[in-house]
């Protein structure tokens, strides 16, 4: 079991460095977020998945990823693994991603990412899974990091709200329709070699009325026949663009509606909303991966303060299933303070083991 007591590890991304990515440019859909020319760019992405598997290790966290360094965005990612997407004809979302608003989002200087989040993919006919597009992403993490590896795919309510309806008329169907595709994609990265596997899905929170619905059945459906751990992560959004959190009403039934799904565990936005331990109650008996990391803040934490957070979430959930981490979203941060948190976070968990 690679989910042992008190687990370091970090949610997804890691430091993508500017040599890298073009940080405003992380929702296009050309790759124009990508910096190096095109005959180099593989070169490049696999040097940045080097250092961000070196930093984990160097710091000492239990189970590593590749930092996502060889992706742009965690979800639309993978609409190229599916068919019936158009990705050229581009249209406005026709829906909010949210139904209660409980972040304060930056706008001056983020003209530019706010305006490519706006231009969604179509959906023009039925949705199903053509090749993965993570498995040799996997494959380079499993060659190269000597320590349990995590993988991380977006949810399917997430990426149901990336794009604009013009084929089912039906959320729930469209929604289960992704969970199908993404169930496959979740098979082939285990068959690469992924100790643990992950689901994003930030929406299952936002939009709770649909998740209501159709929740349980979509997260269920995608979890099928994986073996492996499957941890489902709820977020808050990036810091990078949302420098206020305040603790989602809707999030404690959010985690409810998870703790009755098949699988293995829950990982929690924690830090930056200043949630305390009486909402671990919500998870029931999964293992829960705790965010102990405010990405919003351009200080690293002390291995105290995460000791003392981590020994208050100990008096909720037991040690064998309870597992340091950061929040989400590493990615845009200075490579020298996303290094200095993760070694506060492995220093203060071992402080407590």
């Amino acid at each position: 079991m690679p989910l042992q007591p008190l687990t370091t590890q970090i949610v997804g991304s890691y430091r993508k460095p500017h040599w890298l990515a073009n940080h405003q440019r992380m929702r296009a859909l050309d790759d124009s977020w990508w910096r190096p020319d095109p005959e180099v760019l593989d070169e490049a992405k696999r040097d940045a998945a080097l250092l961000a598997i070196y930093d984990q290790e160097r710091a000492g966290l239990a189970l590593v990823t590749d930092g996502e360094a060889q992706r742009a965005a965690y979800d639309r990612h993978f609409l190229a693994g599916l068919t019936g997407i158009d990705t050229e004809h581009l249209s406005q979302a026709g829906h909010s991603d949210s139904e209660v608003t409980t972040v304060t989002r930056r706008t001056e200087g983020y003209e530019e990412h706010d305006r490519l989040t706006t231009l969604r993919p179509q959906i023009t006919d039925d949705i199903t899974f053509r090749a993965s597009v993570s498995v040799e992403e996997v494959r380079f993490l499993k060659r190269h990091a000597s320590r349990p590896i995590k993988a991380t795919v977006i949810g399917p309510m997430s990426l149901f709200f990336q794009t604009v309806d013009r084929f089912y008329g039906d959320d729930e169907a469209a929604v289960l329709a992704f969970a199908a595709a993404l169930n496959q994609e979740l098979a082939a990265l285990e068959a690469a070699g992924a100790d643990v596997l992950q689901i994003d899905e930030p929406v299952f929170h936002s939009r709770l009325s649909l998740t209501r619905r159709v929740g349980k059945r979509a997260i269920d459906r995608m979890a099928t026949g994986i073996a492996v751990p499957v941890i489902v992560h709820l977020c808050y959004g990036y810091a990078f663009v949302i420098h206020d959190k305040s603790p989602s009403p809707t999030y404690p039934e959010a985690l409810e509606i998870l703790s009755d799904c098949a699988i293995a565990g829950i990982s929690l936005e924690y830090e930056q909303p200043g949630h305390e331990p009486s909402i671990l109650r919500h998870c029931g008996d999964k293992h829960v991966v705790l965010g102990l990391l405010d990405l919003g803040k351009r200080e690293a934490e002390t291995p105290d303060h995460i000791a003392g957070r981590l020994r208050a979430a100990l008096e909720v959930v037991p040690p064998e299933r309870l597992h340091p981490a950061s929040d989400c979203g590493m990615w845009y941060l200075p490579r020298d303070l996303a290094y200095a948190k993760i070694r506060a976070l492995a220093e203060g968990t071992a402080m407590v083991r």
